[in-house]
């Protein structure tokens, strides 16, 4: 029954992996709000400082234009990263079941052999 015991071992760690995997997730997408955030701020401040606000002026600073692109590629890994975790949820929930399973099958077997270990000792004494 020691098989079990390591099922149960193993499946707990898988939850705990998928479960750490899904906070790195939330952390990378927080940290990419945070800097989309101040990129945003740096770019009114350009605008502000040229007075230009259309992109398409040849005037419009290259700086602004920089921290623009930037921040549009922050928000679409912001959105892969997304879509990411959606599938980490999945994937802990599946492995949440199997641990389920697991603990389930490993206290019936212990039950099973304190139920055959009760019997032998009554028949010895």
């Amino acid at each position: 029954m020691k098989s079990r015991e390591n099922l149960v071992r193993l499946k707990q760690f898988q939850v705990n992996e998928k479960r750490r995997q899904l906070l790195q997730l939330d952390m990378m997408i927080a940290e990419f709000e945070r800097m989309a955030v101040e990129l945003e701020a740096q770019i009114v401040a350009e605008e502000k400082k040229a007075g230009i606000t259309d992109i398409n002026h040849f005037a419009y600073p290259t700086f602004a234009k920089a921290a623009r692109l930037r921040r549009d590629n922050l928000r679409n890994s912001q959105s892969d990263l997304a879509q990411q975790r959606t599938m980490a949820e999945s994937l802990l929930g599946e492995a949440e079941a199997e641990l389920s399973k697991a603990e389930m099958l490993e206290s019936r077997d212990s039950k099973i052999r304190d139920a055959d270990m009760g019997g032998r000792s009554a028949m010895i004494g």
